[in-house]
């Protein structure tokens, strides 16, 4: 059993901040933990845009506090992003969030991240793995 909170990953290497200054990462379940997943309370900065695309990655994401606009960018479908509001990004599809609050959300990965990605110039995750 693990039992962990935020509070014990704040500054420490699962407490990822983007290079973008976009967004910051608390990484609760790592691909170490072995368990099929990786989840995350990130949160992205009011009057940020960030583009990214999980190309290697199926993410779902759940809103828990603030609002921002989600595009779709392959298609330009919006979307209105609130508390209690759920995305899944099944089809890894490139999208953008534009947060008008601080957009605070919880976030699950399949498969794991490491907690070492941050995204590259396509907004991708590289697909990283945990060393045997």
């Amino acid at each position: 059993m693990i039992v962990r909170s935020f509070k014990d990953i704040e500054n420490t290497d699962r407490h990822v901040k983007a290079a973008s200054g976009t967004w910051e990462s608390k990484r609760i379940v790592l691909a170490k933990e072995k368990v099929g997943f990786s989840l995350h309370e990130t949160v992205l900065y009011a009057g940020t845009e960030t583009s990214m695309w999980y190309a290697n990655h199926i993410e779902a994401v759940l809103c828990t506090e603030g609002e921002a606009e989600l595009t779709n960018d392959e298609t330009g479908e919006t979307h209105w992003i609130s508390p209690g509001t759920m995305y899944l990004l099944d089809g890894h599809e490139r999208h953008t969030l534009r947060p008008k609050t601080d957009f605070r959300c919880v976030c699950v990965f399949n498969p794991p991240v490491t907690g070492r990605e941050d995204h590259d110039e396509n907004g991708v995750y590289p697909l990283l793995t945990e060393e045997a």
